[in-house]
């Protein structure tokens, strides 16, 4: 009898297994000090690896601009050690060509900005010249003698004077086909060389830049 206590006893206590699998079955990681290990090494390799892209946001131009005007070209004697005085020279000119094509390169973005700045005021005047044709067509005809429109000619005019613009009206003068375009002539024996007798159609420059030849009657020498 005390035998089968026993036995009994022995049945209805719990059994316990242990695990010592390294690797989880269920879901394929891995386990205890093993994976804390392989975390820590993550972790240290995180650290040591830099941020992706750390200072590439930097203004390139503007930082070259800085470490050239601030570059001092070394003297010989003042040059690292184990550096001979032939690579000393190389770096030198190294340098010196690099300010110089830095400075040709600031000249030329100035100059094109320049450019570009002054054509666009000069493709705003074109669109105006028909605006300026009908204001010169309606001072012939007298209707711009007085009044607020006449006021608003005006103030245009001296507008477009300060950027540059100025009327080709002149008679007179000595025929130049630069600026002159002949749709007519007329023999005048009081003239000793082709002139213009008569303006047709105002031309306009800007600056030395001719934006449209007048149209004029030319007087020629008579024979």
């Amino acid at each position: 009898m005390a035998e089968n206590g026993n036995e009994e006893e022995r049945q209805s206590e719990p059994v316990n297994f242990r695990d010592n699998r390294k690797i989880d079955p269920e879901t394929g990681k891995v386990r205890g000090a093993a994976a804390d290990a392989g975390n820590g090494n993550a972790d240290q390799a995180a650290e040591k690896t830099p941020a992706a892209g750390q200072g590439a946001d930097a203004d390139a131009l503007a930082q070259a601009e800085e470490i050239l005007n601030g570059a001092e070209v070394p003297a010989g004697e003042s040059v690292a050690q184990g550096t001979t005085s032939q690579e000393a020279e190389e770096l030198k000119n190294d340098l010196l060509r690099l300010q110089a094509e830095y400075v040709n390169y600031r000249k030329r973005v100035e100059r094109d900005r320049a450019v570009a700045g002054e054509m666009a005021v000069i493709g705003v005047m074109n669109s105006l010249l028909p605006v300026l044709d009908d204001i010169d067509a309606a001072r012939q005809h007298g209707d711009l003698a007085d009044g607020p429109f006449a006021a608003i000619a005006t103030k245009l005019d001296s507008v477009l004077a300060t950027y540059g613009l100025t009327r080709i009206e002149e008679t007179g003068v000595e025929f130049d086909p630069n600026i002159h375009e002949a749709l007519m002539q007329q023999p005048d024996a009081e003239v000793e060389v082709d002139s213009v007798s008569q303006i047709l159609r105002l031309g306009y420059k800007s600056g030395d830049r001719v934006l449209r030849a007048a149209q004029v009657v030319v007087a020629v020498p008579a024979e």
